[in-house]
């Protein structure tokens, strides 16, 4: 078994080429911004970590036989700029070679680089499906560029039209900003209140779609190991079905699963995250 490869206990050589795999992970530990609390860091090793323990089946599909290979971590120890410079231009050679880049977080910043290389290698539109427990859409949130609390807002400054999944925390600069950018808004308190799973996205909706999935968008009952938990989230099964029913008709492109932050105490989280990757993952169809 490769410690280091996701699923690593379950793949066969062929599943584990680079070459071949339609999925490529890559693990990009970036903490450069968080505000609340830490252990971001540690999510992308902690994810792969419980990954062996999945099972190759799930929700009636066996991604890896498909293959899934997994890169060395980004080297987080430089400056943001060059960490977002770096995945940016891994996930585009991943994109351009016909692959699915899955990046594991990591602050939600990261997703800026990941969802840019895919956008780079792409000659279409590309949409957002989001999940998080918060809208991303602060400016330079206490002062960072590229803060996890901005990261929505860099992506709608690139003009990519985007779905929200799960927001119960925001700022009344972020709906208004949120609003302005005509972002598809299906916030927790609706969701959860109306127990509401499906959802069906406007027909001119890009038909290219990267999913970023903050884990925090789930419950704390469900997932609390994260810098930023929130009361009121969405359920497992809930969160993936709302994905799977904005995938309906489109084509997944890119993945990311952030703001994982490993407790010792609490290793259920791990284990859901990896999870939830893999599911996304089977997703892609």
């Amino acid at each position: 078994m490769r410690q280091d490869q996701f699923l690593g206990e379950e793949l066969s050589a062929a599943e584990n080429d680079m070459a071949t795999a339609r999925y490529e992970v890559v693990p990009c530990g970036l903490e450069a911004t968080v505000s609340y609390g830490t252990g971001a860091a540690n999510g992308p090793a902690a994810i792969i970590a419980a990954s062996h323990q999945l099972e190759r089946l799930t929700q009636g599909h066996v991604p890896c036989a498909e293959g899934i290979f997994t890169h060395a971590p980004i080297d987080c120890g430089q400056e943001i700029e060059a960490v977002m410079a770096d995945l940016r231009a891994l996930t585009g050679a991943i994109s351009k070679r016909g692959h699915i880049p899955v990046t594991l977080g990591g602050e939600h910043s990261v997703s800026y680089g990941a969802v840019m290389g895919v956008v780079d290698a792409l000659d279409a539109p590309l949409g957002l499906v989001h999940i998080d427990a918060h809208a991303d859409f602060r400016n330079a949130y206490q002062g960072h560029t590229y803060s996890h609390a901005s990261v929505m807002y860099l992506l709608a400054q690139e003009g990519l039209p985007m779905a929200s999944f799960g927001v119960r925390a925001l700022a009344e600069e972020e709906e208004t900003a949120r609003r302005a950018h005509g972002v598809i808004a299906f916030d927790a308190p609706d969701l959860v209140r109306g127990n509401i799973s499906a959802i069906t996205l406007p027909d001119d909706f890009p038909e290219n779609i990267y999913v970023t999935f903050d884990l925090d968008g789930l419950d704390p009952s469900v997932l609390p190991a994260t810098g930023t938990p929130v009361p009121g989230g969405l359920g497992y099964y809930q969160a993936l079905d709302l994905v799977e029913s904005a995938l309906d008709g489109r084509h997944c492109v890119g993945i990311d699963v952030m703001e994982l932050a490993p407790r010792a105490e609490q290793p259920a989280s791990d284990f859901t995250a990896a999870q939830i990757a893999y599911n996304l993952m089977a997703m892609c169809r």
